[in-house]
């Protein structure tokens, strides 16, 4: 009796699951893996690009002659002029941190910037990627100009920390995904999960963090609104469109 409840039981919940996960990453993966087949190594461009100018980044600055070059062209300070830290950014996403394994680093690219590429396509990845970036690094200086008093303020010794690594863009590019494709439980998976890393350790790359999941969810609230104007829009140039084609007038512009 109770093999068979236990069976009927496991029966009825495993389809119940694997519903779910078709629901929440069904389209997802069927992108991906469309992309793959029609397009194969060239969908992975920029992500496999990304992987090998990372590694030769961790490889030179670990050499005498390189640290110094790698620092001077991409490493970020909250302390540096704005003109130079803009400058440096895109080179900083990807130098790698010393204090962390490169494999990391590089698993999360090519792992990350590898679906973001297939389903958004190179350059809106590209441009995801830097604004989160971007928006980790700019908060820094709002962060430490409001001071470890304020609410969202930072410690002066903050503008000396060296802010490298791929881990902003490679958070919003996840938010970002999640929300084009409907993956609501693993994108707010994502955002949990950083909320959990700054409270159980509260650094300067963990706010940044949530400064890259506010600036991508501001995107995605602007692309929401725009595909709702667009579809309104369209809506109403339907039925204009379909009254004119009845009473023999052509359709009304807004």
């Amino acid at each position: 009796m109770n093999r068979s409840g236990t069976s009927r039981s496991g029966t009825s919940r495993f389809p119940a699951l694997r519903r779910a996960a078709r629901r929440e990453w069904g389209p997802l993966l069927t992108t991906v893996r469309t992309g793959l087949h029609d397009h194969g190594v060239r969908a992975l461009a920029l992500t496999l690009t990304a992987v090998a100018l990372t590694a030769t980044v961790q490889l030179v600055q670990n050499q005498t002659w390189g640290y110094g070059p790698v620092q001077d062209l991409g490493a970020v300070r909250a302390e540096d002029p704005l003109w130079l830290a803009l400058l440096r950014t895109p080179l900083s996403l990807f130098v790698p941190a010393l204090d962390l394994p490169v494999w990391g680093a590089l698993a999360q690219i090519l792992l990350v910037f590898g679906i973001a590429e297939v389903c958004l396509g190179r350059w809106r990845t590209l441009a995801i990627a830097y604004a989160a970036t971007l928006a980790g690094t700019l908060y820094a200086r709002v962060g430490i100009a409001l001071g470890p008093e304020a609410f969202l303020g930072l410690p002066a010794s903050d503008a000396q920390v060296v802010d490298t690594g791929p881990s902003a863009a490679v958070v919003g590019l996840a938010v970002y995904v999640c929300h084009a494709y409907r993956a609501w439980f693993t994108g707010a998976l994502v955002v949990v999960a950083m909320v959990v890393e700054v409270l159980v350790k509260d650094n300067l790359a963990g706010r940044e963090h949530l400064a890259s999941i506010a600036a991508v969810l501001v995107v995605c609230a602007v692309r929401e609104w725009l595909g709702r104007r667009r579809r309104t829009d369209g809506g109403q140039g339907l039925r204009a469109g379909g009254s004119g084609a009845r009473s023999g007038a052509p359709p009304m512009r807004s």
